[in-house]
């Protein structure tokens, strides 16, 4: 089997997911992977700027699209989130038919699908996120999910706007907001509700220390790629999502 190939659409300040989702497929016990990016301009995490953001998809479809992808990562949770309930299947709907009409067979994900196709594989319904949006947003990743069928028991919001310094949050940061969090009855945690804050060295000693599955916008990523090309949705130190006794969960 050759190499598949990844084209991921990021906002331009991010790094994080670029950094995240090659470790994470490269790990991969059976498969090779190679890893493209286009970018949207954005700098700051407010609705204007996300709203203008988005405007740039088609845009950076089309250029992606040049490169021959077989799966493409829409990689910006909150854009989409923001847009109401259901916005990842109108997008990825969207996305689909643009790719089919220029002749391209990739698949579309998008971090916002992909987060609640993660928690429905893992059998969670009642969840604990991390977020590092300003509160408003937060608002809405958290209404996003009710809409989704998902409880969100309690959440945190680390009120940073500049999304390059959203990529800079340290480690021991984001478990600070976890541990204040109350995780009773929890089904799962999402340690990071976003592809640029950084958090995948922590998935692992998270799950020991709370005791449930922890998962993240970019685990999440990796296993809806992985589910959507058909490939085993294993990968070792990356949580439970990622373990091979969920590579039978239908895709």
């Amino acid at each position: 089997m050759g190499v598949h190939r990844i084209g991921l659409v990021v906002p331009s300040s991010n790094v994080t997911v670029e950094t995240e989702m090659p470790a994470l497929l490269n790990r991969h016990p059976a498969s090779e992977f190679s890893f493209h990016s286009t970018r949207m301009r954005m700098h700051t995490v407010s609705p204007e700027q996300l709203a203008a953001m988005n405007a740039q998809r088609e845009r950076c479809v089309l250029e992606i699209a040049d490169a021959s992808p077989d799966a493409i990562l829409y990689a910006c949770l909150v854009a989409l989130m923001v847009g109401g309930p259901g916005e990842h299947q109108r997008v990825e709907s969207a996305v689909a038919e643009q790719l089919a009409t220029g002749g391209s067979e990739a698949i579309i994900r998008s971090s916002a699908g992909a987060l609640t196709e993660a928690l429905r594989a893992l059998g969670a319904t009642r969840i604990a996120l991390v977020t590092p949006y300003l509160r408003p947003l937060a608002e809405k990743v958290v209404e996003y999910l009710d809409a989704e069928g998902f409880e969100v028991m309690d959440w945190r919001a680390l009120e940073v706007a500049d999304n390059a310094e959203v990529g800079c949050i340290p480690g021991e940061r984001v478990m600070a907001a976890a541990r204040s969090l109350d995780l009773t009855g929890v089904d799962a945690l999402v340690l990071s509700c976003c592809v640029q804050m950084p958090s995948l060295g922590l998935i692992d000693d998270a799950e020991r220390e709370f005791g449930l599955p922890v998962l993240s916008a970019a685990t999440a990523g990796a296993y809806s790629i992985l589910r959507g090309l058909g490939l085993t949705a294993a990968i070792e130190g990356a949580g439970s999502l990622l373990r091979a006794d969920l590579a039978t969960v239908p895709a």
